[in-house]
């Protein structure tokens, strides 16, 4: 039987000190995203704007969280040169910024001798993971979580190693 994976605003809402976002692919083809992402390769121009249907659900649900007193923060293992998919997530960052979301960026070459689950996930308090799983086109393959304590462990190892490496977002060019 298929596990019932709660929802990010579940999960975000019912966070109380923390919530940790590690991604470490290089391209992402999530449906709800490619309008955008063919729009900016097009045209070089991002959707900045906080309030638009593309960006509202998200920074609503980060701002209302982080006015909890919850810290998101986000770290992104990239390869350097940067894909094209990478330039356009950065472009977007201030938004993420600007919701009250800590990002920070480190090259995949900085990330060789540290452990690393095998698949992005988030980590909420400290306590219960949830990991996001994509097809080899960057399609979102469904989630999971897991309150095991290893897991726990190793992503929490994991997030604090790449944090402590990664550039905050102001600090990193993509070129």
């Amino acid at each position: 039987m298929p596990q019932s994976v709660p929802t990010f605003t579940e999960l975000l809402d019912g966070a109380e000190r923390t919530a940790v976002h590690l991604e470490m692919r290089d391209a992402y083809g999530v449906a709800g995203e490619a309008a955008d992402f063919a729009r900016w390769r097009s045209t070089g121009e991002r959707d900045m704007d906080p309030g638009s249907p593309y960006w509202a659900p998200w920074v609503e649900l980060v701002r209302r969280t982080v006015a909890r007193g919850v810290t998101v923060r986000r770290a992104r293992i990239v390869s350097e040169p940067v894909s094209d998919y990478i330039r356009f997530e950065h472009a977007g960052t201030p938004v993420n910024l600007g919701a009250g979301e800590h990002v920070r960026w480190l090259a995949r070459r900085h990330a060789s001798d540290l452990a690393l689950p095998g698949n992005d996930f988030w980590l909420f308090d400290g306590r219960l993971v949830r990991w996001n799983h994509f097809t080899g086109d960057g399609e979102s393959g469904g989630g999971e979580t897991s309150d095991a304590p290893a897991a726990v462990a190793l992503c929490a190892a994991a997030f604090e190693a790449v944090w402590a490496r990664a550039v905050p977002h102001a600090d990193y060019e993509v070129g």
